[in-house]
């Protein structure tokens, strides 16, 4: 696999991530009765939100993310898969890298979509060489993580992107948290996991990443959980 620019390399890391909320081997077992992808199962059985995964991308697409057909890919915290399976249906990337907490998940996701499995102890892409991916993505992770974990990311993020590549993330700013969606969430907010929903200052993504050498794009929302989250999509400055 590696002359194809496919490597299999052990996350040396099992800290939780997707694991917590999505058990790994009950999810696959349960996909595979229902005849549907694990990414599908969850969307559809777990989440209730069918089609919500594929919405995203469709978006994406829209917006000519994957348009100049990208040849390197990196997704922080691609857990079950949901949006790496459907990116991969959008283009055929020569290698495509992923940093992923929860062990399980990262090893069977290198095994269905010979991905590379990098690493990682949860705030950094170490790893990856500077201006070396064309695509730097991740769904339904900064909702979950501490502000210094994000914005840690963030500075990875727009080094690792080679200029002309794109980032795209979604992030719970002001703009999914008026009156009503909160207090959706005060009533039908889940339980048992204090650190989700987090939100993030819009202003904040932009002002960065505009410091970082990245321009905003575009942004849509796109469903979490009983509201939405904000994707956001940045351009690398040639």
């Amino acid at each position: 696999m590696g002359r194809a620019g496919f490597d299999i390399v052990r996350s040396t890391d099992n800290r939780g991530g997707v694991d917590d909320f999505i058990p790994f081997e009950a999810t696959v077992r349960a996909a595979r009765a229902a005849g549907l992808s694990v990414g599908d199962y969850i969307d559809e059985v777990m989440n209730g939100t069918p089609g919500a995964t594929r919405s995203t991308i469709d978006e994406l697409r829209g917006r000519g993310v994957y348009a100049d057909g990208p040849r390197t890919l990196l997704e922080i915290g691609p857990g079950s898969g949901r949006y790496l399976e459907k990116t991969l249906q959008e283009c055929s990337p020569q290698r495509y890298e992923i940093y992923e907490t929860a062990a399980p998940w990262a090893g069977y996701l290198v095994e269905t979509f010979g991905v590379v499995a990098r690493p990682t102890e949860g705030s950094s892409l170490a790893p990856t060489p500077d201006a070396s991916v064309d695509l730097v993505q991740a769904h339904k992770v900064f909702n979950t993580v501490t502000f210094l974990c994000a914005v840690r990311y963030f500075h990875e993020m727009a080094r690792v992107v080679r200029p002309g590549g794109r980032i795209v993330f979604d992030v719970m700013t002001e703009t999914c948290l008026d009156p009503a969606a909160v207090g959706t969430w005060v009533r039908e907010g889940g339980s048992g996991h204090d650190s989700f929903p987090a939100a993030m200052p819009r202003a904040v993504c932009v002002d960065l990443f505009d410091s970082l050498g990245c321009t905003l794009e575009s942004s849509f929302l796109a469903p979490l959980g009983v509201a939405t989250t904000e994707v956001l999509v940045f351009a690398r400055k040639p």
